[in-house]
């Protein structure tokens, strides 16, 4: 079968895949085995012809942006991996409104934005990742989320159908979305913003970029806040009242600089990881009584 699918994916204009892809290349952790096939197409009309065709030969499926709330299993990922990240990242603007790919990162979008003298996306402009990851997950940061700006997001869903979300139908929540729950690929989204003065703007993101350098290990590799945070505390206060700052198994450690953040020193596998996940879940639950719920998503075979 995937020998088929690699000769039918010639014929895709705009397209390009690599065999045997290690993940820990396209991974802000920095970790992961290889996926069988690892595709990248540039545009919406080549994803859907590539989606197509993975129906056809009923080769599994993954899709991916830029990797940033990331951790791949050790043993790779079976199957084939849609990346929707560089050249998929077009943007456009319509008076008040940023037309943009999934594959957007969202420093790109809100730099972007800030030239075109529009506000709302400040709070976004340290956050890594791509568009269609922080639209599923209503990313945020420092008071600011997804579900204040976007208005509008282009998808496909199960059987292929073109569709589009509006305003409420998007059911923004802590970290979900309707796509939370959806079998649906995001492919664009439309984000409204404010007038507002460039350089008012540039000053703001320019303070919270410097709160987020002094208080998260941006040195290290990670995939960024590890667990959600629990209603009515704090994951990473909880972390570092049960001592566990700065634990570490194999190459992973809790963070001395912000608990809430597991980070890779530089030879950590995902099963150090994940394991250390699990201890610190146990930890704060035995303590606490609280349930650390992962941010983190994993893929692929550990």
């Amino acid at each position: 079968m995937l020998t088929k699918l690699l000769s039918e994916l010639q014929n895709i204009p705009h397209i390009s895949y690599k065999e045997h892809a290690p993940m820990k290349d396209y991974t802000s952790f920095q970790i992961g085995g290889p996926a069988d096939v690892l595709i990248q197409p540039e545009n919406i009309d080549a994803f859907l012809a590539c989606r197509k065709i993975l129906q056809k030969t009923h080769i599994p499926c993954h899709i991916i942006g830029a990797g940033s709330n990331l951790l791949v299993g050790d043993k790779g990922v079976r199957g084939a991996v849609i990346r929707l990240s560089k050249p998929f990242n077009t943007i456009t603007r319509e008076g008040n409104n940023l037309i943009a790919d999934a594959g957007v990162s969202l420093a790109r979008l809100a730099a972007f934005a800030l030239e075109a003298g529009l506000s709302g996306l400040e709070f976004a402009s340290g956050i890594p990742g791509t568009l269609g990851g922080a639209v599923y997950m209503n990313a945020g940061a420092y008071g600011g989320e997804m579900k204040d700006v976007v208005t509008e997001t282009l998808y496909v869903d199960a059987a292929g159908n073109l569709l589009s979300l509006k305003g409420n139908a998007h059911e923004f929540g802590y970290r979900k979305s309707f796509f939370s729950w959806q079998d649906a690929v995001i492919l664009r989204s439309t984000i409204t913003l404010t007038p507002s003065d460039p350089e008012q703007i540039r000053a703001t993101m320019q303070d919270l970029n410097n709160r987020r350098r002094e208080k998260q290990p941006l040195t290290y590799p990670s995939a960024g806040s590890t667990f959600k945070r629990p209603e009515g505390h704090f994951a990473g206060q909880l972390i570092e009242e049960a001592g566990l700052k700065g634990f570490s198994v194999g190459g992973a450690c809790v963070s001395e600089k912000h608990a809430g953040f597991v980070v890779n020193t530089g030879n950590a596998t995902a099963k150090d990881v994940r394991t250390l996940m699990e201890l610190i879940t146990q930890k704060v639950q035995e303590k606490f009584g609280v349930t650390l719920e992962p941010e983190v998503r994993f893929l692929g075979e550990f």
